[in-house]
Protein backbone atom coordinates (compact mmCIF):
# COMPACT_ATOMS: atom_id res chain seq x y z
CA UNK A 1 0.00 0.00 0.00
CA UNK A 2 1.41 3.41 -0.65
CA UNK A 3 -0.32 6.63 -0.19
CA UNK A 4 -1.20 8.04 -3.55
CA UNK A 5 -0.77 12.03 -4.03
CA UNK A 6 -0.10 15.09 -1.52
CA UNK A 7 2.72 15.65 1.08
CA UNK A 8 3.21 11.96 1.89
CA UNK A 9 3.10 11.07 -1.87
CA UNK A 10 4.77 7.46 -2.39
CA UNK A 11 5.43 6.75 0.98
CA UNK A 12 5.02 3.03 1.48
CA UNK A 13 2.43 1.49 4.15
CA UNK A 14 3.39 -1.80 5.62
CA UNK A 15 1.33 -3.45 7.63
CA UNK A 16 2.30 -6.21 9.76
CA UNK A 17 0.61 -9.74 9.15
CA UNK A 18 -1.17 -10.02 11.55
CA UNK A 19 -3.77 -6.95 10.96
CA UNK A 20 -7.11 -8.40 10.09
CA UNK A 21 -8.40 -6.05 8.05
CA UNK A 22 -9.15 -5.29 4.18
CA UNK A 23 -7.59 -2.32 3.04
CA UNK A 24 -9.15 -0.28 -0.05
CA UNK A 25 -7.25 -0.96 -2.79
CA UNK A 26 -4.70 1.56 -4.17
CA UNK A 27 -6.54 1.65 -7.13
CA UNK A 28 -10.37 2.30 -5.91
CA UNK A 29 -8.42 4.96 -3.27
CA UNK A 30 -7.19 6.55 -6.29
CA UNK A 31 -10.19 6.55 -8.27
CA UNK A 32 -12.42 7.43 -4.88
CA UNK A 33 -9.80 10.67 -4.08
CA UNK A 34 -10.41 11.76 -7.88
CA UNK A 35 -14.13 12.18 -7.48
CA UNK A 36 -13.52 14.13 -4.31
CA UNK A 37 -11.14 16.28 -5.73
CA UNK A 38 -13.64 17.23 -8.81
CA UNK A 39 -15.91 17.62 -5.69
CA UNK A 40 -14.68 19.53 -3.24
CA UNK A 41 -11.37 20.94 -1.67
CA UNK A 42 -9.84 18.93 0.53
CA UNK A 43 -7.60 21.47 1.77
CA UNK A 44 -8.55 22.24 5.88
CA UNK A 45 -11.49 19.64 6.38
CA UNK A 46 -11.94 18.21 9.47
CA UNK A 47 -12.78 14.35 8.58
CA UNK A 48 -13.98 11.47 10.33
CA UNK A 49 -12.40 8.03 9.30
CA UNK A 50 -14.63 4.90 10.95
CA UNK A 51 -13.44 1.42 11.01
CA UNK A 52 -9.94 2.62 10.28
CA UNK A 53 -8.20 -0.12 9.94
CA UNK A 54 -4.84 -0.01 8.42
CA UNK A 55 -5.56 3.85 8.37
CA UNK A 56 -4.37 4.03 4.64
CA UNK A 57 -7.72 6.86 4.32
CA UNK A 58 -6.76 8.59 7.06
CA UNK A 59 -3.11 9.11 5.88
CA UNK A 60 -4.64 9.81 2.32
CA UNK A 61 -6.60 12.69 3.77
CA UNK A 62 -4.08 14.36 5.82
CA UNK A 63 -1.45 13.90 2.72
CA UNK A 64 -4.25 16.42 1.10
CA UNK A 65 -3.89 18.72 3.27
CA UNK A 66 -6.82 18.24 5.71
CA UNK A 67 -6.98 19.97 8.74
CA UNK A 68 -7.53 17.34 11.08
CA UNK A 69 -8.33 13.29 10.77
CA UNK A 70 -10.21 11.42 13.41
CA UNK A 71 -9.63 7.45 12.98
CA UNK A 72 -11.70 4.99 14.79
CA UNK A 73 -10.90 1.51 14.79
CA UNK A 74 -11.91 -1.02 17.44
CA UNK A 75 -8.94 -3.15 17.68
CA UNK A 76 -6.22 -2.21 19.54
CA UNK A 77 -3.32 -3.98 17.04
CA UNK A 78 -4.55 -1.85 14.65
CA UNK A 79 -4.86 0.95 16.51
CA UNK A 80 -1.17 0.73 17.98
CA UNK A 81 -0.18 1.00 13.95
CA UNK A 82 -2.15 3.17 12.89
CA UNK A 83 -0.21 5.35 15.74
CA UNK A 84 2.95 4.10 14.89
CA UNK A 85 2.88 4.82 11.08
CA UNK A 86 1.62 8.61 12.15
CA UNK A 87 4.71 8.98 14.38
CA UNK A 88 7.18 7.42 11.67
CA UNK A 89 5.51 10.08 8.61
CA UNK A 90 5.67 12.93 11.32
CA UNK A 91 1.97 13.28 11.07
CA UNK A 92 0.33 15.47 14.25
CA UNK A 93 -3.11 15.92 13.37
CA UNK A 94 -4.26 12.20 12.97
CA UNK A 95 -5.90 11.58 16.25
CA UNK A 96 -6.64 7.83 16.51
CA UNK A 97 -9.99 6.10 18.69
CA UNK A 98 -9.78 3.19 19.96
CA UNK A 99 -13.84 2.38 19.65
CA UNK A 100 -16.66 0.43 18.29
CA UNK A 101 -17.58 2.72 15.19
CA UNK A 102 -21.20 2.41 15.88
CA UNK A 103 -21.07 3.65 19.48
CA UNK A 104 -18.81 6.30 18.34
CA UNK A 105 -21.53 7.64 16.00
CA UNK A 106 -23.86 7.69 18.92
CA UNK A 107 -21.79 9.44 21.10
CA UNK A 108 -19.96 12.56 19.69
CA UNK A 109 -20.84 15.82 19.44
CA UNK A 110 -18.61 17.14 17.08
CA UNK A 111 -19.38 17.91 13.16
CA UNK A 112 -17.18 16.90 10.35
CA UNK A 113 -16.89 18.22 6.51
CA UNK A 114 -16.59 14.48 5.54
CA UNK A 115 -17.02 11.49 6.78
CA UNK A 116 -15.63 8.29 5.67
CA UNK A 117 -16.99 4.68 6.66
CA UNK A 118 -15.45 1.27 5.38
CA UNK A 119 -17.18 -1.31 7.92
CA UNK A 120 -15.95 -5.20 7.27
CA UNK A 121 -18.28 -6.11 4.31
CA UNK A 122 -19.77 -8.77 6.64
CA UNK A 123 -20.50 -6.45 9.65
CA UNK A 124 -24.33 -6.80 10.76
CA UNK A 125 -25.64 -2.91 10.44
CA UNK A 126 -23.44 -1.46 7.95
CA UNK A 127 -26.24 -0.54 6.03
CA UNK A 128 -27.81 1.91 9.01
CA UNK A 129 -24.55 3.95 8.96
CA UNK A 130 -26.28 6.34 6.93
CA UNK A 131 -29.10 6.86 8.68
CA UNK A 132 -26.72 7.26 12.05
CA UNK A 133 -24.64 10.10 10.11
CA UNK A 134 -27.98 11.90 9.34
CA UNK A 135 -30.02 11.38 12.11
CA UNK A 136 -27.11 12.34 15.16
CA UNK A 137 -26.07 15.80 12.51
CA UNK A 138 -22.60 14.57 12.18
CA UNK A 139 -21.52 16.62 8.98
CA UNK A 140 -21.71 20.13 8.63
CA UNK A 141 -23.73 21.36 5.88
CA UNK A 142 -22.58 20.26 2.47
CA UNK A 143 -20.63 17.76 3.98
CA UNK A 144 -19.82 14.44 2.42
CA UNK A 145 -20.32 10.95 3.82
CA UNK A 146 -19.02 7.80 1.96
CA UNK A 147 -19.27 4.37 2.27
CA UNK A 148 -17.36 1.77 0.83
CA UNK A 149 -19.70 -1.58 0.95
CA UNK A 150 -20.24 -5.20 -1.24
CA UNK A 151 -22.65 -4.79 -4.14
CA UNK A 152 -25.21 -6.45 -1.96
CA UNK A 153 -25.89 -3.04 -0.61
CA UNK A 154 -28.03 -0.51 -2.41
CA UNK A 155 -28.65 3.08 -1.58
CA UNK A 156 -29.72 4.93 -4.37
CA UNK A 157 -33.46 5.61 -2.75
CA UNK A 158 -31.54 7.00 0.46
CA UNK A 159 -32.59 11.03 0.62
CA UNK A 160 -29.34 12.05 1.08
CA UNK A 161 -27.75 9.82 -2.11
CA UNK A 162 -25.35 11.61 -4.23
CA UNK A 163 -23.76 8.89 -6.39
CA UNK A 164 -22.54 5.59 -5.79
CA UNK A 165 -19.02 4.67 -7.95
CA UNK A 166 -17.91 1.10 -8.28
CA UNK A 167 -14.21 -0.34 -8.52
CA UNK A 168 -13.83 -3.96 -9.23
CA UNK A 169 -15.92 -5.57 -5.62
CA UNK A 170 -15.49 -2.34 -4.21
CA UNK A 171 -18.72 -0.07 -4.35
CA UNK A 172 -18.39 3.61 -2.72
CA UNK A 173 -21.58 5.49 -1.92
CA UNK A 174 -21.83 8.95 -1.33
CA UNK A 175 -24.35 10.89 0.59
CA UNK A 176 -24.57 14.70 0.93
CA UNK A 177 -25.83 16.72 3.79
CA UNK A 178 -28.26 18.94 1.45
CA UNK A 179 -28.48 22.19 4.50
CA UNK A 180 -26.66 25.11 3.08
CA UNK A 181 -24.13 27.21 5.01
Amino acid sequence: MRIISGKYKGRLIHPPKNLRARPTTDFAKENLFNVLGNRIDLEGLNVLDLFAGTGSISYEFVSRGAATVTAVEINAVHVHFIQSTARTFGIDNLFVVRANAFLYLKGVKKQFDLIFADPPYDISGSETLPDMVFDHDLLRPEGIFILEHSRNLQFDNHPFFLESRSYGSVQFTLFKNPNKL
